[in-house]
């Protein structure tokens, strides 16, 4: 799937993602490939990212945490999801 995650200064990822686990203002949850649509709020946490390969640019590549070649972290304040048609759009504070 998709995932696209915008913040009000920049776009900070675009790219194929195997999962993403997020932190939902009514607990922790997680989106797969074929995910049925939803739209939630999200409270201060952190996104959860796997991916076969990763690809940030260099202005926005300390903003996340590196766990290993294919997860990453991005902690937020808060935020929006849409999941739809195989892809997930975040957007982030």
């Amino acid at each position: 799937m998709i995932l696209e995650i915008v913040s009000p200064e920049a776009k900070l990822f675009s790219g194929e993602v195997t999962s993403v686990s997020l932190p939902g203002v009514n607990g922790s949850f997680q989106i797969l490939n074929f995910h049925a649509p939803i739209v939630s709020t999200l409270k201060q946490g952190s996104l959860k990212i796997t991916a076969p390969s990763f690809k940030l640019e260099k202005e926005i590549e300390n903003k996340f945490n590196r766990v290993n070649d294919q997860n990453y972290t991005l902690d937020i304040n808060s935020g929006t999801i849409q999941k739809k048609d195989n892809k997930v759009i975040v957007l982030v504070d």
